[in-house]
């Protein structure tokens, strides 16, 4: 990939996650929230992507850690590892992707309480900074981290909530010699604060489940580019979800599930919506001022019921090892405009599990379109069994 600055600035415009139209961008009320490391809102995983990208509350799996770590509590193994791979935005580059690491480990005799960790990486491949003549300055390879840790603890047999500290590394910096234009790498800290209930109902002669789950992610610091002069917020959000699972028939089941994620970011004020530029000056750098705590109680006053986002989906599982999913991803197009459906399947074994997704975008022009992701996951209990009977 071969981009001058200017057509870099687009590309991180588009890992922010907006998919958008010309209608939408000449619309007056289009206004979508912006902020830093935007990669950590990037679904990792296959299962929850094919399901239209929820997971706040169905069945703890391996992939727990990013929707709602208090899952790992009811976790029926005593540890697992996965690994995810997205390309992302296949329809404009081929060398932008993020991996995705995630494992935990049940503690403890009572089987009530887990440690979980993941380490996820989005490499925006490589760069080539041009100056405005097409002249060569620089070639360089940007990329985003984060690293985190979690706990997670059952409060009673049908709730357990979790935390989780995470550590954000973001490397985009470029310099200019002859513009004097330079940024550099920033690094954030943030938190999550999760609960996770699930219950048995039985309705007719079947014995269903019923389960509620939240997860408010990213609650932290800001980071800069820019030696704290451009100081962007963290994608702080607040997920909450439900789902249901109902048995078909012998060894047949089916789940549907509903979540709702509100960003806990306020957006940036717009030109159009103030009569003068020093109006807007003013209001622009109030915006930037403000904490990120501030920033998460303003968010509610902002056009609320626009920024909610929606994912509905249904998983059929025969057996426990194979699996299909779909969903449906909705976002107000005076937000961001990203609609899509996911589809998806899984396959298990005793120690190994295979997940695939894929996305069809319903928003015009969306660059999120036919993206793919592919989930290895490894059952340690699996792993025991099957040594042991060797």
């Amino acid at each position: 990939m071969k981009l001058t600055k200017s057509i870099f600035a687009i590309a991180l415009m588009a890992t922010a996650l907006t998919a958008w139209s010309q209608d939408d961008i000449k619309n007056t009320e289009f206004n979508p929230v912006t902020t830093g490391v935007t990669s950590l809102s990037i679904t990792p995983d296959a299962r929850g992507a094919s399901m239209g990208d929820l997971g706040a509350a169905t069945e703890p799996d391996v992939n727990s850690q990013f929707w709602n770590p208090s899952k790992y509590a009811f976790a029926y193994s005593r540890a697992g590892v996965s690994l995810s791979y997205t390309p992302w935005l296949r329809k404009i580059v081929n060398d932008i992707y993020l991996a995705n690491l995630s494992g935990y480990y049940k503690v403890g005799g009572n089987d009530n309480q887990a440690v979980s960790a993941s380490l996820r990486y989005f490499s925006l491949g490589e760069v080539m900074a041009t100056d405005g003549e097409g002249a060569m300055l620089s070639t360089i390879n940007p990329f985003e981290m984060s690293v985190d840790l979690g706990y997670s603890r059952k409060l009673s047999e049908k709730f357990s909530m979790g935390v989780a500290l995470r550590y954000i590394y973001s490397d985009l910096g470029y310099s200019d010699m002859n513009t004097g234009d330079q940024t550099s790498s920033a690094s954030a800290f943030a938190a999550d604060i999760s609960g996770y209930y699930t219950t048995y109902p039985v309705i007719g002669r079947n014995e269903c489940q019923w389960s509620l789950g939240f997860n408010l992610s990213n609650i932290g610091s800001k980071v800069s580019y820019n030696k704290g002069n451009d100081p962007a917020y963290l994608p702080a959000n607040l997920k909450i979800g439900t789902a249901f699972t109902f048995p078909l028939a012998d060894y047949n089941n089916l789940t549907l599930a509903l979540d709702a994620n509100k960003m806990l970011v306020p957006a940036k004020p717009r030109l159009a919506d103030y009569e003068d530029a020093l109006a807007y000056d003013d209001a622009l750098q109030e915006w930037k001022d403000k904490s990120s705590i501030s920033g998460i109680f303003d968010s509610f006053s902002d056009n609320f019921a626009k920024r909610i986002t929606y994912s509905v989906g249904a998983e059929y599982a025969y057996n426990q090892q194979f699996f299909l999913r779909g969903g449906y991803y909705y976002e107000s197009k005076y937000a961001g405009n990203r609609q899509y459906f996911g589809l998806g399947a899984g396959f298990s074994l005793n120690v190994l599990k295979i997940d695939a997704s894929y996305m069809i975008a319903t928003a015009q022009n969306s660059p999120l379109d036919q993206t793919l992701r592919f989930t290895l996951s490894f059952d340690m209990d699996g792993i025991k069994d099957l040594f042991g009977r060797n």
